[in-house]
């Protein structure tokens, strides 16, 4: 697949270079990297072509947790793909760009349907895949993080916008079980947790923070503006966004009942994720999940 590559010529014709999709001033610059990209699905990507008009995958087809039922993640190598929601265009995919990672990580349904706007060819992976390429490329998983996070702060923002009460909260599936959190805290040296106490807020909306926080004991609500959006119980993290962006905290943290965790900095995160690959597919599947979570919130109040 040498060939594969923006700047060079593929076997039909020059692949158009991405295009920067318009975004306010104010927004922060995309953390993608198309070329980070293209390695990783080089790897054990495989070559698929779809005509004008074909259908890709459909809105709420099931793809069930990491890549089962044969669900698949396209990287858009030329022509480009629409993406609609009930039959209205949402975004346009651009040579470059990838597309289905959401479900095809999280468990949750297709949130669009993705349709051949014009003739063109992709590079696709499965699970076995994934794995195969994540073992040589573990920096992609860190990199796909930085974007879901951007996603999710965006989508925080717009909910606190919109003051809807998304009603009973759920909880948060844990990124972390009981051997993996053991695991995690013994690669960093056993650090005691720190505590808080039913009522305390653990960070507060605007506060600049530089770690993430792996919870070990009791249960954190997450709220945007006094609105209970997300519950974090062991296992479970929060603050993730803070490792890839300086920005202030998107929503506040508050400990339900008496709650204890830990912090990862940046650069024991990405050791971390580059030593044990399944950290970062832990992590990966909850903030896909999360992200699907707060954008149906969002559209349910539209």
């Amino acid at each position: 697949m040498d060939d594969l590559d923006f700047s060079g010529k593929p076997a039909s014709a020059p692949a158009p270079k991405p295009v920067a999709k318009p975004k306010p001033p104010s927004e922060p610059a995309s953390l993608y990297e198309p070329r980070l990209a293209l390695e990783f699905f080089k790897i054990a990507g495989t070559l698929e072509q779809f005509p004008a008009g074909k259908q890709i995958f459909a809105e709420n087809e099931k793809a069930g947790g990491l890549f089962s039922k044969g669900a698949r993640i396209y990287l858009l190598l030329d022509g480009d793909v629409t993406l609609t929601l009930k039959g209205k265009p949402v975004e346009l995919v651009l040579p470059g760009e990838i597309f289905g990672e959401m479900a095809a990580i999280a468990d949750a349904p297709r949130s669009a349907t993705a349709t051949a706007r014009k003739a063109c060819r992709v590079l696709s992976i499965d699970e076995k895949a994934f794995l195969q390429s994540l073992q040589q490329m573990p920096e992609f998983a860190l990199m796909l993080m930085t974007v879901m996070a951007q996603r999710l702060r965006r989508s925080v923002t717009k909910l606190a916008e919109t003051k809807k009460t998304p009603g009973a909260a759920p909880v948060q599936k844990n990124s972390l079980d009981r051997k993996m959190l053991t695991e995690l805290q013994h690669e960093l040296g056993n650090p005691l947790p720190t505590e808080a106490q039913a009522g305390q807020n653990v960070v507060t909306k605007g506060a600049v923070g530089a770690c993430m926080f792996v919870v070990t004991k009791g249960r954190i609500a997450i709220s945007v503006d006094g609105t209970v959006i997300e519950h974090v119980e062991p296992g479970g993290v929060f603050g993730e966004m803070a490792l890839v962006e300086r920005a202030g905290r998107a929503a506040t943290a508050t400990a339900e009942t008496e709650s204890a965790w830990f912090l990862i900095a940046r650069n024991e995160f990405l050791a971390m994720v580059k030593a044990k690959p399944t950290f970062g597919i832990a992590l990966l599947r909850s903030m896909a999940g999360r992200v699907q979570h707060v954008g149906k919130l969002l559209r349910e109040g539209a």
